[in-house]
């Protein structure tokens, strides 16, 4: 396992390494140039180039990669360039809230998606089967700024049961992380289905059932563990995708998370907060994967990481 685990960390290292490198080529590839655009209507050239300087985007772009590693080695991500306040504290304070909504809707997902994916399994192509089989499409399809919308206008507007803004109160945190989970539950029902469908027809299924045990204990004791194994690669896969793609809804909802940090940062050319922003994204998600594999080993013994 210790060797598994780091083998697993080393190759985490080599995909931030790549990550760092796309990030910090593509994001000089947008159209502009960023001293530009943050010099105010009264500078003159030479205050933009001054401004250039200090930005270090005069030197080669090479020399500016590894200017970028060297800091990030030493644990310094840089300043942003709008704000001038060090990127490590910016992340720091906006990643809890993007944490927290991100867990919020996976437990509403995996709560909702395993419960109807499993129903659905036991009793196939009953009325409530075919229901939780469209609900789960419409979910998969839905765009996430239109439910979330519609979840403002029935329960923020008309009920007036939760705020549809801010991130104040833990009431805040419902209708964002709804919109989360219902959308992320019908990929995960979906999955359900499938995997409890092949679990309930192996030979140790027909055994117990053969014993005489109740369909529940042979259902949720004997199948449901083994049908969650790839499950949890989903609920893994869906749990860094939230933790990354959050940014629609945190802007429905003036959420003020990682996501809405990254499009403000895109739109103003802060290259110190895009770079940091993605480059947490992608340690976060890595680190998940590997949670996520080891997970394995504790639903099924027989997996082996030698």
């Amino acid at each position: 396992m210790g060797r598994y685990i780091a083998y697993r960390l080393i190759l985490t290292i080599f995909v931030l390494l790549g990550v760092s490198l796309v990030v910090f080529f593509m994001i000089r590839l947008i159209p502009g140039d960023p001293a530009q655009l943050l010099a105010d209507q009264w500078a003159t050239k030479e205050d933009i180039e001054q401004l250039r300087r200090d930005m270090g985007l005069d030197k080669p772009i090479t020399v500016q990669y590894l200017i970028f590693m060297d800091r990030i080695l030493h644990g310094d991500l840089g300043n942003s360039v709008i704000t001038k306040v060090p990127v490590r504290e910016e992340i720091a304070a906006r990643f809890p809230y993007t944490l927290q909504l991100a867990v919020a809707g996976t437990v509403i997902a995996v709560v909702i998606g395993i419960l109807a994916g499993t129903i659905s399994a036991v009793k196939p192509f009953s009325i409530f089967d075919s229901t939780a089989m469209i609900l789960s499409l419409l979910g998969v399809s839905t765009p996430a700024f239109w439910l979330g919308l519609m979840l403002i206008l029935a329960f923020s507007v008309h009920l007036g049961w939760f705020p549809a803004m801010g991130a104040r109160t833990a009431r805040h945190l419902v209708l964002p992380s709804l919109t989360l989970g219902l959308l992320t539950a019908g990929v995960i029902a979906r999955q359900s289905r499938s995997s409890m469908l092949q679990t309930l027809q192996e030979d140790y299924i027909v055994t117990a059932r053969a014993k005489g045990l109740l369909e529940r204990v042979v259902v949720y004791r004997h199948a449901l563990k083994n049908a969650l194994i790839p499950v949890v690669t989903i609920v893994g896969l869906q749990f860094g995708h939230l933790l990354g793609g959050t940014v629609l809804v945190e802007s429905v909802f003036s959420w003020p998370g990682m996501g809405r940090l990254l499009v403000d940062a895109i739109f103003t050319r802060d290259y110190p907060i895009i770079q940091g922003a993605v480059l947490m994204f992608a340690m976060v998600f890595a680190l998940v994967n590997l949670g996520v594999d080891l997970l394995y080993g504790l639903l099924d013994p027989r997996i082996g990481y030698e």
